[in-house]
């Protein structure tokens, strides 16, 4: 068989000739309101644009100086001018290297002279930033501002583009070197970098797009509501560019009410977010349907969730409510990030209660992934769906080491193969559907056995007065730890005792927490996750009303 490099360049052509007439919608900032809030204006272009501009952004940087190999970073949410930095960047033998806007300063400057970027882009609104990377980043050479107007020293991409012809003369890629480079979120430490290959996200892109994982193909319009600064999108990005879909990004406008608009108005037809996006759309839709003037929604036919694990009472409200259908899916910055999704296995119905439980997990593998479970021992552990272990996965766009830092402590040999322990505490069932109990670092052990935050956090949202509920694990004289329970409340808040009682009806006894706590907000990551290891820290002292578990 031929040996063909799988590289982003591949994206180029079926761009061009493909699909150039497949739409790229993109919401920016147009101007601030009377409140100093952002308003927006939609921009509009297609796939064949894309593609030509992405060439000229490619000459523009050969120009500068970059060369195959340069990290070029970027610090923007979602348009079509980080589209075509995703696009033309690795095609020119780069290396595109993401930066998450949500990040202090700090962890920015480290993650930037980290990777050694030459140039940056970025959005206009970060610019504010610029004089602590120009002090504190000394490889940081050209600084190009998504904006007509910029300051001294910067240039504006649309007129260093704009010279440029828009062809340009590719060069033969490896697809074996580097493409992308991503940073974990760094809650423990320094961010740790994963340098993703040419092969490694085409083979991503290729099987998010099977009907058994995101199902996207050339009549879809998709919104990556989830940033293109976190694991590549989930890889919808690439994906939707493989085979043709069109795209609507809504940038800084992620609340429930712009994603609702761009939904209907785009006629998207997939979606992906984290669940707290999810929440705010479930509460614009309910909010609009009952004032009588209800969102058409109707093309959406698929919502990928993740990010942490997804309320079945979400998944079932999306559908019982507006009919729309959502899938869990699990990964994590290094797996790219797809590795499991919760679509329904055959015969079984979809929408019935079995279906549901089958979406609350995280499903089965996609293919091409292996996962394994490992004791404390290091020892395999069967996978008869209830015993819990150390979750490991390996697979071709698996992380095999971090940038710089080779192999560390993350990754085992079993079986004489390279795993990655990804640091979550599962079960796999016999048929090979996984179940993410928790984080290592957020189970709960009390008296010597494990509790799962994340199945108590799922019974505790299906409560009709609970909007969002976080569960950590707290100090106790006893116990060891015991389960400590947060939640938003929605509309009045229920008392400790009717949540108690309404617990033991879905889990253990022993796992039901030992207090309930009504706070007004959680706190919320870079990523979108809630922050327990904030939590913990703020509760690690927490004084027990009852005296613990009875």
């Amino acid at each position: 068989m031929m040996d063909v490099q799988l590289t982003t360049q591949a994206l180029l052509p079926r761009c061009l000739t493909l699909f150039p007439e497949r739409p790229v919608t993109s919401l920016m900032v147009a101007g601030k309101n009377e409140a100093g809030q952002p308003t927006a204006s939609r921009h509009r272009t297609t796939l064949g644009q894309v593609a030509r501009r992405s060439a000229q952004l490619a000459g523009a940087l050969q120009q500068l100086g970059v060369q195959p190999g340069d990290r070029v970073a970027t610090l923007a949410v979602n348009s079509f001018y980080h589209l075509e930095a995703y696009l033309g960047i690795p095609s020119m033998g780069a290396v595109i290297h993401t930066l998450n806007i949500r990040l202090p300063i700090e962890q920015l400057v480290w993650i930037l002279n980290d990777s050694g970027a030459k140039v940056l882009l970025l959005d206009s609104m970060f610019l504010p930033l610029l004089p602590a990377f120009r002090a504190q980043c000394p490889e940081l050479k050209e600084v190009i501002v998504f904006s007509a107007q910029v300051p001294e020293g910067t240039h504006g991409y649309d007129d260093l583009i704009s010279s440029q012809p828009e062809t340009y003369a590719w060069p033969e890629l490896d697809e074996k070197s580097g493409a992308m480079l991503c940073y974990t979120s760094g809650t423990t430490g320094n961010p740790k970098g994963v340098l993703y290959t040419h092969r490694s996200l085409m083979l991503h892109a290729l099987a998010s797009g099977h009907p058994d994982a995101f199902g996207i193909g050339q009549y879809d319009v998709v919104l990556p509501i989830v940033p293109m600064f976190h694991a590549n999108a989930w890889g919808t990005v690439h994906t939707a560019l493989l085979y043709g879909a069109g795209l609507a990004f809504t940038g800084v406008f992620n609340d429930g009410p712009s994603v609702a608009r761009t939904l209907q108005d785009e006629k998207a037809t997939m979606c992906a977010g984290v669940v707290t996006v999810m929440l705010a759309l479930l509460e614009e839709l309910d909010r609009a349907a009952a004032a009588g003037q209800p969102y058409d929604v109707s093309a959406l036919n698929k919502i990928g969730c993740g990010g942490t694990a997804v309320p079945e009472v979400l998944i079932r409200a999306l559908y019982e409510r507006h009919g729309l259908q959502m899938m869990q899916a699990w990964g994590m910055t290094e797996t790219s990030p797809l590795a499991t999704c919760s679509n329904v296995p055959a015969g079984i119905d979809p929408v019935s209660d079995e279906g549901f439980a089958h979406r609350s997990k995280q499903g089965r593998v996609v293919p091409f992934i292996e996962v394994a479970l490992l004791d404390d021992h290091g020892q395999p552990v069967t996978h008869d769906g209830a015993t819990m272990g150390r979750l490991l996965v390996r697979g071709p766009w698996i992380a095999g080491e971090y940038y710089k830092r080779g192999v560390t402590s993350d990754f085992v040999e079993l079986d004489g193969k390279k795993w990655l322990d990804t640091g979550d505490i599962a079960t796999i069932s016999a048929s090979g559907e996984v179940w993410v109990q928790d984080r290592a670092k957020d189970l709960v052990k009390s008296g010597g056995e494990w509790i799962s935050s994340a199945e108590v956090e799922n019974a505790l949202m299906a409560h009709p007065g609970v909007s969002a509920a976080v569960v950590v694990a707290v100090p106790h004289p006893k116990w060891t730890e015991r389960p400590l329970a947060l939640f938003i409340p929605h509309g009045d808040a229920p008392s400790p005792a009717e949540l108690r009682e309404y617990l033991k009806g879905h889990i253990a006894k022993w796992w039901i927490p030992d207090d309930f706590l009504a706070v007004s907000e959680l706190p919320i990551g870079a990523t979108g996750k809630f922050l327990k290891r904030e939590i913990r820290e703020q509760y690690k002292n927490h004084v027990w009303t009852d005296g613990g578990m009875k």
